[in-house]
């Protein structure tokens, strides 16, 4: 039989863990994240935050729609601006999902693309907004951008809508942008000066 004595050696001799080796253990027995886990909780926090966008879009405002009855503001005083300017008649041309500034040109005696001037360029909109346009109180039937294209019209037939004459005044119009499905609107209308303003809409409470 060993003796107490000898076990008691025995233990004292076995090598005991580095620290080193003890952190690797360590690190082995705690398991990290996955690159498909973090991948997996990015989405879900994109998904939630997308959420909450359309959820405040929904009760708020149309930023999109927004955006595009800003630029056409901006644009149609520019043109009214222009003809002033230039003493020449603008006008605008509408489709449902889009619209083009045309200029008179007494050479040709017709009306033409606006081709000098980026910034009067043909402009479609974006996905489900749409134009509806009432020139002195009569609707206008507008057709899709699409639709236009197909035709092949006598360039005598192109006569904008809404005219821009040279010496300030404008067709009675009310142009509204409108988003398909929902109640977001925006109303733009000359003013008594024949400045193109933008009036409020008004949405029922019910």
């Amino acid at each position: 039989m060993r003796s107490a004595a000898w076990l008691e050696r025995s233990a004292r001799a076995r090598p005991t863990p580095a620290p080193a080796q003890a952190l690797a253990c360590a690190r082995r027995g705690a398991r990290g994240f996955t690159l498909i886990e973090i991948l997996v909780v990015v989405v879900i926090i994109a998904v939630v935050a997308a959420g909450a966008i359309l959820s405040f879009s929904s009760l708020g405002q149309d930023r999109e729609l927004d955006t595009e009855r800003d630029r056409l503001l901006t644009l149609m005083n520019y043109a009214r601006e222009q003809a002033e300017l230039q003493t020449r008649e603008f006008g605008l041309y509408c489709t449902q999902d889009g619209y083009r500034f045309l200029a008179f040109d007494p050479q040709k005696n017709l009306w033409v693309n606006v081709t000098e001037d980026d910034a009067l360029r043909p402009r479609p909109l974006p996905e489900g907004v749409r134009i509806h346009l009432s020139i002195e109180s009569h609707d206008v039937v507008l057709v899709s951008s699409a639709d236009d294209g197909k035709k092949k019209p006598d360039p005598q037939d192109l006569i904008p809508h809404i005219m821009i004459f040279s010496n300030g005044d404008l067709t009675s119009f009310e142009l509204t942008l409108e988003r398909e499905g929902t109640d977001h609107s925006a109303v733009l209308l000359p003013d008594e000066q024949n400045n193109i303003t933008l009036r409020a809409p008004v949405r029922s409470d019910t």
